[in-house]
């Protein structure tokens, strides 16, 4: 993907937000904000839910991504951010999902 269209997505996902917050809707917004080793989504790469379950976007390539939207259900509820750390060992890897180990931090924060 190049970054053009990397740009492109992210808009799509935070204009997504602003309409789900105006129609009344409750939303959060995970962001990759590092990985280390071998992660499927780059750090930027945003997922935003609303209080419906509706989502758009991605953070993981599905292999962390019920866990984060878990934890966004929860933001959206009790106000809070929430810094999530998913990591595996190489041996672990292939069960995840996460090709070849590695560390994906995820921010996830409730949006006003």
């Amino acid at each position: 993907m190049t970054e053009q269209q990397t740009t492109a997505q992210q808009q799509d996902i935070l204009t997504q937000a602003a309409a789900w917050r105006s129609a009344g809707r409750r939303v959060a917004l995970a962001t990759v904000v590092s990985t280390w080793g071998s992660s499927p989504r780059p750090v930027g790469s945003q997922l935003v839910v609303d209080g419906d379950g509706n989502m758009i976007g991605s953070v993981s390539g599905g292999c962390i991504e019920n866990a984060v939207i878990h934890e966004a259900s929860g933001a959206m509820k009790d106000g809070k951010t929430r810094l999530l750390e998913f990591g595996v060992t190489d041996e672990m890897a292939w069960e995840v999902g996460l090709a070849c180990g590695g560390t994906v931090q995820v921010f996830v924060e409730p949006l006003d």
